[in-house]
């Protein structure tokens, strides 16, 4: 991850992240792509969305594949399909993951504002600029 601040101390850069605001949170919400996406599509990795498919590679939950059923940009977690825990009272309720913890096997590409960033990602090399 690149720096938001200037700084190079862990807390600052931590605080930074934390009271980010939510378009930025976005990018930080990145995944990578399978080998398959990488080779198609020439992007390592990708923001994760609702609707994409992703296989899980940390955890409890290691292998499992699922659909991401919602994205929560203030806690920084995905909640995937078949992720779940059951309450005291049996009801299941999602794991929320980190999406550093997982990979995107399958892409929802049904937005077209998802193909330009695509496009913008594989000719910039994948590079951006952070702005604090």
């Amino acid at each position: 991850m690149t720096t938001l601040t200037k700084s190079k101390k862990p807390s600052k850069q931590r605080k930074a992240m934390f009271q980010a605001p939510l378009h930025i949170r976005r990018k930080f919400m990145t995944a990578p792509l399978s080998d398959e996406l990488v080779e198609k599509y020439g992007v390592k990795r990708l923001p994760v969305r609702k609707g994409d498919k992703v296989r899980i590679m940390r955890g409890e939950f290691t292998g499992v594949e699922g659909k991401v059923t919602r994205v929560d940009l203030r806690k920084m977690r995905i909640y995937v399909e078949g992720v779940t825990r059951q309450r005291m009272d049996g009801t299941p309720v999602f794991v929320p993951i980190h999406p550093s913890k997982v990979m995107i096997i399958e892409l929802d590409l049904s937005d077209q504002k998802r193909k330009e960033l695509i496009e913008k990602k594989k000719k910039t090399g994948g590079e951006q600029e952070w702005v604090s």
